[in-house]
């Protein structure tokens, strides 16, 4: 046995110490600048948890965007609301890159705000001061003005519900030029200002018209414009059948107050909405949410629990079945691509041999391993194809 006093375990020697604190306080591994920003851009929602609050997390976002150049923070907004489906994450970052990078800022601006509460997000962000201006300036003003001229009706439509800043105080800080007689009557709608009622969208001229005479076509505009207006349990059935998922799910329990899982039918319009994985994947819907409307205290919605049960079967199981299928398939025709490039380097090689031998019956039968070693090739690719 060799000397134990100069050959003693080293076990656990190699093992890195944890030089970080967590939240907690207890002791944890310190991750790189980068990898924090991913985590929180990916995790964080700026609210208070159990450890830390919103405050610290704000706190922490800004300090390591000091630290980290101007391109990973435009990509990682950019990952953060279009693969994480986060909200205010997204709009915290390119409001940094505002005072960091403007060019970055107009790349990623139109992928990150794409529709109008991550719009009203980013101005409420920089006019706040948080980021370390409180005016929104030339490039994000530019911005929002090509974002508003550029918007369809629909969008803007549903821009116009919600404040704080409200869509009309973005349109008072930019004043955009209306590039049509239809955005012109569009803002003098929006601000109260005197407008020609032919020239607005189709579906808002519905909604100013229904305001005076409810005997009118229910309008299809965002139920929030409605809702003041008295609306009874038909109109109500209306919205949840027009509604999006995300709508439709946060508003179960509105729908069953005001009678609309009574009417024959509407509760399985509407639990077939809520199970269609098809408006899941295009809502981005989080396993949270799922959970929520799996939950909802409407019984009537689901008609008993071996229905909501084979609906969400569907959606986790089945679904993550065919999303398997489709890579083996998908790996399938790659390995059978990647075999013939294989087979033909073979007979490539086969036949710059056979060249440098000056060619001949004897080449073949020197080179009968690599005809052997070619005609697998050829047969294994024939497989794989058929």
């Amino acid at each position: 046995m060799a000397n134990t006093q100069l050959f003693q375990s080293t076990r656990g020697a190699f093992v890195l110490a944890a030089v970080g604190m967590n939240s907690e306080g207890a002791p944890a591994y310190r991750f790189s600048p980068k990898h924090l920003l991913a985590q929180y851009a990916v995790t964080g929602c700026l609210n208070n948890t159990f450890y830390a609050s919103g405050a610290d997390q704000l706190e922490k976002v800004l300090e390591l965007s000091k630290e980290l150049d101007a391109e990973f923070i435009a990509k990682t907004a950019v990952y953060a609301r279009e693969n994480a489906s986060m909200k205010d994450m997204p709009a915290l970052l390119p409001a940094v890159l505002s005072t960091r990078s403007p060019e970055y800022l107009r790349r990623v601006f139109d992928r990150v705000v794409d529709n109008g509460r991550m719009l009203r997000n980013f101005v409420q962000i920089i006019r706040s001061g948080a980021v370390g201006r409180k005016s929104l300036g030339s490039a994000p003003k530019a911005l929002v003005q090509k974002w508003l001229s550029s918007a369809n009706d629909r969008r803007l439509i549903e821009a116009a519900v919600g404040c704080d800043p409200s869509l009309a105080d973005i349109v008072r800080m930019v004043h955009p030029k209306p590039n049509d007689p239809v955005r012109e009557a569009f803002y003098g709608w929006l601000l109260g200002k005197p407008y020609a009622l032919e020239s607005l969208p189709r579906k808002l001229q519905e909604y100013v018209v229904y305001k005076f005479d409810r005997s009118q076509e229910f309008p299809d505009v965002p139920f929030q414009m409605l809702t003041a207006r008295g609306l009874g349990r038909d109109e109500w059935a209306m919205i949840a059948r027009r509604g999006l998922w995300h709508m439709v799910r946060m508003n179960l329990n509105t729908f069953a107050r005001h009678g609309v899982f009574e009417i024959d039918g509407m509760a399985r319009v509407v639990a077939d909405k809520l199970r269609d994985p098809v408006a899941i994947q295009k809502a981005r819907a989080l396993p949270c949410q799922l959970l929520a409307a799996y939950r909802a205290p409407a019984p009537a919605l689901w008609g008993g629990s071996s229905a909501v049960e084979h609906g969400f079967h569907r959606i986790f199981v089945v679904g993550a079945q065919d999303r398997f299928d489709y890579r083996s398939k998908g790996y399938e025709r790659e390995q059978s691509r990647h075999d013939e490039r294989r087979g033909w380097r073979a007979r490539q090689d086969v036949d710059a041999r056979c060249a440098s031998r000056g060619g001949g019956e004897g080449t073949v039968a020197q080179d009968g391993e690599a005809a052997v070693h070619l005609s697998s090739h050829r047969s294994h690719a024939g497989r794989a194809r058929g």
